[in-house]
């Protein structure tokens, strides 16, 4: 089955822009597009707001104004349109399901305070099982131009960061971008060693040669397996997000992985997304994995 790219739409500047990019990025794919509404029918005796009839014909009428803009650009773009009658966050998930991707718009107040995400965002991304990406109000095709990399975050074991990696490649793979891989690593407590964990260290020789060569195990198979992607494999000393963040700077996408399990508390978006999700310039894709 062919899974679309789904832009969520609520007529916002930030939510065209992510229609944009979305478009931008089924046409790459050779992908379809759906575009689709959240819609609730709530009464309101403060002020005329129409019956439920009058409110969907509103709301679906938005919905394919926005679709238009897509399709007046690209006419060759298979794009589909639908209002999904459920509250914002349920509906969003739902449609996330059955998508390659769910692109979301997000508030910006200029190119280096990065996203405002709300309350919907947040949670879309924690129930979320595909990849969410958020875009911001006044992102520009000019973002994505030639020099500028897929920086994606890598940690752990080589499976902990596969599906980021690979939704970095696949996305390289289809801009002709180069991906940036970036591991960060810090210096554990003494007493964290163990008899054989020194000897791993003394073979690699020491901690940065050992982080290295964790780094090139992860990137190995996406290397193989896409062999026209170039790699920049980068390993640095400190916080995961300050690393990213400072890598971000160059880049026209920002990949980071989420634990999807859930917690007494629901499903956590993870310190480092979260980072970047509000201090990042650049459209950011959060990927679930295990």
């Amino acid at each position: 089955m062919t899974r679309p790219i789904t832009a969520g739409v609520d007529g916002s500047e930030e939510s065209l822009a992510a229609l944009a990019w979305a478009g931008r990025e089924a046409e790459r794919r050779g992908l379809p597009l759906r575009v689709v509404g959240a819609w609730r029918f709530e009464p309101h005796e403060a002020f005329e707001a129409g019956d439920r009839d009058t409110q969907l014909a509103r709301v679906r009428e938005a919905v394919d104004e926005a679709a238009r803009t897509v399709t007046d650009r690209r006419p060759g773009l298979s794009v589909t349109t639908a209002v999904l009658q459920d509250g914002a966050v349920d509906a969003l998930v739902g449609a996330a399901a059955e998508a390659e991707m769910l692109v979301l718009g997000s508030r910006g107040h200029g190119a280096f305070v990065g996203f405002l995400v709300g309350s919907v965002g947040q949670r879309v991304i924690a129930a979320s099982e595909r990849p969410v990406v958020l875009v911001r109000a006044g992102d520009a095709p000019a973002a994505e131009a030639a020099g500028r990399e897929i920086v994606v975050g890598q940690h752990g074991e080589p499976e902990d960061s596969a599906p980021a990696l690979r939704f970095a490649f696949e996305t390289a793979a289809a801009r002709g971008a180069t991906v940036r891989v970036v591991r960060a690593w810090t210096l554990p407590p003494v007493f964290a060693y163990s008899p054989g964990s020194l000897q791993l260290l003394d073979e690699a020789g020491g901690l940065e040669p050992y982080e290295k060569k964790g780094l090139a195990a992860a990137v190995r198979p996406w290397r193989e397996r896409f062999p026209d992607v170039p790699v920049v494999e980068y390993v640095e000393m400190g916080s995961a997000g300050q690393v990213l963040l400072s890598a971000a700077e160059r880049a026209q996408l920002m990949v980071v992985g989420r634990r999807s399990h859930r917690t007494a508390m629901g499903a956590p978006i993870g310190s480092v997304a979260h980072a970047m999700l509000h201090h990042a310039a650049c459209p950011v894709a959060v990927v679930p994995h295990p």
